[in-house]
């Protein structure tokens, strides 16, 4: 698995929050600028990921990785952007999601 691999699958990760933010703020608003924006990062995460998986990351590693950097990150923006509830048990399971895809780096890598 070479390093520009992990960088493209974090990228793709890193684009869900953003995607789901503009989503967000496209059904509040039915703005066609924040529908512009939705379609652009629909497309452009699943771009990084297919850019990650064009080397030797297998694609089970790299969508494992990609969701549960979105998962996280999507989570974490929805509780300081939206105010979502978090609490203990939405940490625990999100570490569990975030430990399963360490294990499955750890046996496919």
């Amino acid at each position: 698995m070479t390093d520009l691999a992990i960088l493209w699958v974090i990228a793709a990760g890193l684009m869900e929050p953003i995607w789901m933010v503009s989503l967000k703020k496209y059904n509040d608003s039915k703005n066609i600028l924040w529908g512009g924006v939705v379609l652009a990062f629909m497309f452009i995460g699943p771009a990084c990921l297919s850019m990650a998986t064009e080397g030797s990351m297998p694609v089970s590693v790299a969508y494992s990785v990609w969701v549960s950097i979105g998962t996280a990150m999507t989570t974490l923006v929805g509780w300081l952007y939206y105010k979502d509830p978090i609490d203990r048990k939405t940490i625990l399971f999100l570490l569990m999601i975030l430990t399963g895809v360490v294990g499955l780096d750890l046996v496919t890598g």
